[in-house]
């Protein structure tokens, strides 16, 4: 038990500090590290929430998993450049942690590095990064800003959902891939510009985006295109991401409109036109549009609904219910909302 250490210096001779060390010294306020230590192991200080400020020398190469991980009072934190590792989990549920500097020599923010710093309001990740992976600043609350460079070419799953008051971002032409709800649940973002680098959009990715009004990709970018405020998978005529203000195009450029999430979450979407063009919807499509209550179906005539992907038979579906744009969103939403929809 080592909950009556308040404070503990570090003599000059240790070079690591071992897993667990001191994780659950919960009135642990004060510790000096010395500049002979290299590694900071996996939850060495998990959960002393006592602690409200820490500086780590510069002799210090690793920080392992949850080494900070539910030390709720830290407010401040120094990296040194000499730090090339950054475990998973490393500063989980610092949740009064305001700021902080990620260190030149890191290459990848790994999973849940950050996930649930709420107080955290802006933070500048470094040019050496060339990914970010799961979660690694999920449920960031405060963070309104973020300065992603243009070494980065992946945005992993979950890696800034939940991120409620970010209003913008901007991806850097290197990234290439934005995998599924990067930024699921970021209900403050009104606007997106995907580069024309990226070349892979996962599901979901602005579920929950209530606020998303302009969606727009960059020209030039060979796999995507938009149009309407819709992402669009140019090749198969995809509609993959949609927002509260999209209108699907009617020029043939669409046909089908993505399954898993391309619509899903939009709370504040109201109103649909799909258009006579579109011959699949896919499952999911419009899961959780809450609001969701017209869907017009410029040709209501031929639809069908399986839950088997690709079937040519299923329950057909009257065209004089897809005819009332009530009945049709009720469909859409509710009733038929994890079928595959196909016309005949």
């Amino acid at each position: 038990d080592c909950s009556s250490i308040t404070s503990i210096k570090i003599p000059d001779s240790v070079t690591s500090i071992g897993e667990a060390a001191f994780g659950g010294c919960v009135n642990l306020a004060s510790i000096t590290i010395p500049d002979s230590v290299t590694i900071i192991g996996a939850r060495t200080f998990q959960t002393c929430s006592s602690l409200t400020s820490i500086e780590i020398p510069d002799s210090v190469t690793s920080i392992g998993s949850y080494a900070f991980g539910y030390c709720n009072n830290l407010t401040s934190i120094t990296i040194p450049d000499s730090v090339t590792s950054i475990g998973e989990f490393a500063f989980y549920d610092c949740s009064s942690l305001a700021s902080i500097t990620i260190p030149d020599g890191i290459t990848s923010i790994e999973h849940g590095a950050f996930e649930g710093c709420d107080s955290l309001t802006s933070i500048t990740i470094p040019s050496s990064v060339t990914s970010i992976g799961y979660s690694a600043f999920a449920f960031c609350d405060s963070l309104t800003s973020i300065t992603i460079p243009d070494s980065v070419t992946s945005i992993g799953e979950h890696a800034f959902s939940y991120c409620s008051r970010l209003t913008s971002i901007t991806l850097p032409n290197s990234v290439t891939s934005i995998e599924r709800y990067a930024f699921a649940d970021c209900s403050s973002l009104t606007s997106i510009t995907v580069p024309d680098s990226v070349t892979s959009i996962g599901r979901g990715v602005f579920f929950g985006c209530s606020s998303l009004t302009s969606i727009t990709v960059a020209s030039g970018n060979p796999v995507y295109h938009s149009a309407g405020n819709c992402i669009i998978e140019t090749n198969s005529k995809t509609l993959v991401v949609g927002c509260k203000n999209s209108v699907i195009p009617t020029d043939g450029s669409v046909t089908s409109i993505g399954e898993e999430d391309s619509f899903a979450g939009c709370y504040s979407l109201m109103s649909i036109t799909i258009p006579g063009n579109i011959t699949s919807i896919g499952d999911r499509a419009f899961c959780v549009c809450t609001n969701l209550t017209s869907a017009i179906f410029e040709d209501p005539e031929g639809w069908y609904v399986t839950q088997t992907f690709g079937a040519t038979s299923g329950i057909d579906l009257a065209s004089s219910d897809l005819s009332n744009p009530a009945t049709a969103a009720e469909y859409l939403t509710n009733i038929y909302w994890n079928y595959y929809w196909y016309k005949r």
